[in-house]
């Protein structure tokens, strides 16, 4: 059997299994495995650092708002089935918010869950991932962080695939994933299995990656589109507009 300051065997171990996922402590001493101890406080390690700011906060508000309402540890205790130590370390930051403690101060208090906890600090929507180059194309990225689905404005300056090119001469690849493309300006050349298109500005084309496939630039100038990129792959759905060219390929309607 273990002490927690005050609280029950059960309300610790629920507490840190439901928030934290790790099992709790066997002894009096020890943390939950995956959890450390400081302070009466019990952290994940690696727990974000804007989390931190944002859960210490807590114990100020409730203090404050149970000094507004004149309201005693001992009365509120009653009110809440909470304990009065719990509720001082909650209000003296010695113990992490719970839902489990937070949803029955919400009742009590009368307010809603975001006015005990507060808002987490903005962070600069900018995004600072850096433009590349690969093999002449410029990629710049438009979300934050790598892995997922990712986002980017593509622009190709160079003519490198002219419709006089037959699409058996540009070279195809597959991948897992699956792709989608919105033309901003100039003409995109998509190769997707047996169909050689081109997407003129405003159209959007949408396919599975793992069916071959090249973009290249029919000239006559720079071509720039936006790119998503996601990680599972589906059934290829393209929306392109017939080429009026005579004497060149035909390109498919809607699929």
């Amino acid at each position: 059997m273990w002490d927690s300051a005050g609280d029950s065997p059960e309300e610790t171990l629920a507490a840190c299994w439901r928030w934290y996922r790790v099992a709790a402590g066997e002894d009096g001493t020890s943390s939950p495995p995956g959890c450390e101890g400081e302070g009466g406080l019990w952290q994940i390690r690696g727990m974000d650092d804007e989390l931190t700011p944002v859960l210490e906060a807590v114990g100020p508000r409730l203090r404050s708002l149970r000094r507004e309402r004149g309201t005693t540890l001992a009365g509120l205790s009653e009110q809440t089935g909470i304990s009065v130590s719990t509720l001082s370390r909650l209000e003296s930051g010695q113990r992490r918010p719970t839902l489990e403690l937070l949803l029955p101060l919400s009742r009590v208090y009368e307010v809603p869950l975001d006015r005990l906890v507060g808002q987490p600090p903005v962070r600069d929507p900018r995004v600072r991932r850096g433009s590349f180059v690969r093999h002449g194309v410029t990629y710049v990225p438009l979300n934050r962080r790598p892995g997922g689905l990712q986002a980017y404005r593509i622009t190709n300056p160079t003519v490198n695939a002219p419709l006089t090119v037959p699409a058996e001469e540009i070279e195809q690849r597959t991948h897992e994933g699956h792709d989608w493309l919105y033309v901003l300006e100039g003409r995109l050349r998509l190769v997707l299995g047996d169909h050689d298109m081109v997407l003129e500005p405003g159209e959007v084309a949408e396919f599975d990656t793992r069916i071959p496939h090249a973009l290249a630039n029919p000239g006559p100038g720079p071509v720039e589109y936006l790119g998503l990129f996601g990680p599972q792959g589906e059934r290829a759905h393209v929306r392109v507009r017939p080429r009026q060219d005579s004497g060149k390929r035909g390109e498919p309607g809607e699929e």
